[in-house]
């Protein structure tokens, strides 16, 4: 009896070729009536189902896979789409709001570090708890309009030569690039403010209870306890070392805060007492995941696709969850974030969809 052995190149042939060797075989076996002259064979059939089951198993893990990427590409634009709608539902709403105010020489700049750009991911999440707890568009439109005043006076103070130093912003030069530092200052101090003017409005016509109570969360969320507290952080712990635990909490502060009053403030506004320290944690976790997105993309992205300067953390010696846990652990360690949020937020079933695909939108992002 002598073994037969698989050729070298049949490895290299398709599952479909695989198969009609196989088909050709089994009909020269069913010819044969001595068994005795089958058994090399049989064996040698054994050996090539085996190989199919192989080339089976890959392929359809690479069809999966395939499959797999697409639908995540689908997903992507469909959630940028919905991502550009609130864009321009909130620029517009503060280019109208900005166009009844007295024109002052400020304007430019403050328009300048708040349009066009960004992704209003902030104001993406306060429409999406929004929906969760059915509240009024025109309310959510005052909630995200402040944020976006917030964040953008925060993004004119991060660039400034005393603090990060950077040149670039969204694709273009940064405020104190374009009009000069102390113009810069000014400009975001204004947006600062604007953000308390904009909820202080009576036009913003909602209890006065729950109106100081969202101008005191919104304060908290950038003052020393929010976002200047954590940029304060993060300018004293570079190049220094920095326990796991303290990274978390200036990450929350500079952060998280922020992303917290998005998604507490739609809950703010109805009578759900019950809710609020839920999306509070729920918000927190979600603005730590960002800054983890955001340190990645600039551990491995390009600055043409940032728009930004990247590479800087590790130049700078800055404390971030990659620098301490690794590239790898720091991804697990988002995955395992996501995880917890998507697990609070599965008894809101369907109505937490758009909340959930926002997560994942922050996951996947590349600038």
């Amino acid at each position: 009896m002598n073994e037969k052995i698989l050729p070298d190149d049949i490895e290299s042939k398709s599952l479909s070729e695989l198969t009609d060797i196989a088909d050709h075989l089994i009909q020269e076996l069913e010819s044969k009536k001595n068994l005795e002259e089958s058994i090399d064979d049989y064996q040698y059939l054994i050996k090539l189902n085996n190989l199919i089951e192989k080339k089976f198993q890959k392929d359809s893990k690479n069809i999966s896979e395939s499959t797999k990427l697409k639908i995540e590409e689908l997903t992507s634009k469909k959630n940028e789409k919905k991502l550009v709608k609130t864009v321009n539902e909130v620029n517009k709403f503060l280019k109208n709001y900005l166009a009844k105010q007295k024109k002052t020489d400020l304007i430019i700049p403050i328009k300048y570090g708040l349009f066009p750009g960004g992704k209003k991911i902030r104001s993406k999440l306060i429409f999406d708890v929004g929906k969760i707890f059915n509240v009024e568009k025109k309310y959510l439109l005052y909630l995200s309009s402040a944020v976006e005043c917030i964040h953008a006076y925060s993004l004119i103070h991060d660039d400034l030569p005393c603090m990060d130093d950077d040149d670039i912003r969204r694709g273009k030069l940064t405020t104190h690039k374009k009009f000069g530092e102390s113009t810069a200052v000014l400009a975001g101090n204004s947006l600062l403010t604007l953000a308390f003017e904009i909820l202080s409005d009576p036009k913003f016509n909602i209890n006065n209870n729950k109106k100081i109570s969202l101008i005191n969360l919104i304060s908290q969320s950038s003052g020393h306890q929010g976002i200047a507290g954590g940029q304060f952080l993060d300018l004293n712990y570079e190049r220094k070392k920095v326990s796991k635990q303290k990274v978390i909490d200036m990450e929350i502060k500079k952060t998280g805060k922020l992303f917290s009053f998005s998604c507490l403030s739609p809950v703010i506004l109805t009578n759900k007492k019950d809710q609020i320290k839920k999306f509070s944690i729920i918000g927190e976790k979600i603005g730590l995941l960002f800054q983890i997105a955001d340190d990645l993309i600039d551990y491995s992205s390009s600055s043409k696709t940032a728009g930004k300067k990247t590479n800087k953390d590790s130049k700078k010696g800055k404390a971030t969850l990659i620098s301490l846990l690794g590239y790898k652990n720091a991804i697990k360690y988002a995955s395992k974030l996501k995880k917890e949020i998507f697990n609070s937020l599965i008894s809101y079933g369907n109505n937490a969809n758009d909340l959930k695909e926002t997560i994942e939108f922050i996951l996947s992002r590349n600038k």
